[in-house]
């Protein structure tokens, strides 16, 4: 029996808005475990959506990577939240696509890493279809381009939140986004290695919408789910 995964695009969202809105669909999953017409094939949503700027600080993170203050940030319009996922700082913005998949592991039989382990091959295997090579840096989550040497560049931050075996937050895949912003951050406490986007990589803007579509269809493959 394949379980299905509803997607849904939210289009461009206020980052607290989506946060909320992934903490609803959280709950009702954990409802729909404790009931009797529970659907046996339904065990989650996938949520794709861009951001207006905002810095956003998991709960392992130490604000020292925020390199601006308080009246900087409402100079750049630039939001700030800390939040309840793993990792360190990072930045979402017009460009990049975030990805939100809250989905019940236990319907999947996943542990926690080989779920972030999945998320990670999506992106490798969406940058494949573009013609970029990327992978795993041990030590350094998300997906990094020549990960390995001094050239080091990440183009995908992930970040995840588990509760009772259902996840929320997820990645922010950088397509065209502004890097300029990573600049005023260390990003994911890093101070040694650069960041980068599709657009800078391949040399001209991508269509996000197509890239979008990539990434669901590679996200079906490795999570072995069908999306509604």
């Amino acid at each position: 029996m394949t379980n299905t995964v509803i997607y849904e695009n939210l289009g461009n969202m206020e980052y607290k808005t989506a946060w909320d809105y992934q903490e609803s669909v959280m709950e009702s999953l954990k409802e729909l475990r404790e009931s009797e017409t529970k659907d046996e094939k339904y065990c989650g949503k996938i949520l794709f959506c861009e951001h207006p700027h905002v810095y956003t600080l998991g709960k392992s993170g130490s604000e020292n990577n925020l390199l601006m203050n308080i009246m900087q940030l409402k100079e750049k319009k630039i939001s700030f939240y800390k939040t309840d996922r793993g990792g360190d700082i990072t930045y979402h913005g017009p460009g990049q696509i975030v990805g939100y998949p809250v989905i019940d592991l236990k319907k999947n039989d996943y542990s926690l890493r080989e779920y972030i382990y999945k998320l990670e091959e999506a992106i490798i295997l969406t940058l494949k279809d573009y013609g970029i090579d990327s992978e795993r840096v041990e030590g350094a989550t998300g997906i990094w381009i020549e990960g390995k040497t001094p050239k080091a560049r990440k183009i995908c931050a992930i970040g995840v939140r588990c509760s009772r075996w259902i996840t929320m937050h997820g990645f922010g895949f950088n397509v065209n986004t502004d890097l300029d912003y990573f600049s005023y951050i260390n990003p994911c406490g890093f101070t040694d290695k650069a960041v980068t986007s599709m657009e800078k990589e391949l040399g001209g803007k991508q269509d996000i919408d197509e890239v979008k579509k990539n990434v669901l269809a590679n996200l079906s493959k490795v999570l072995k789910v069908s999306i509604a």
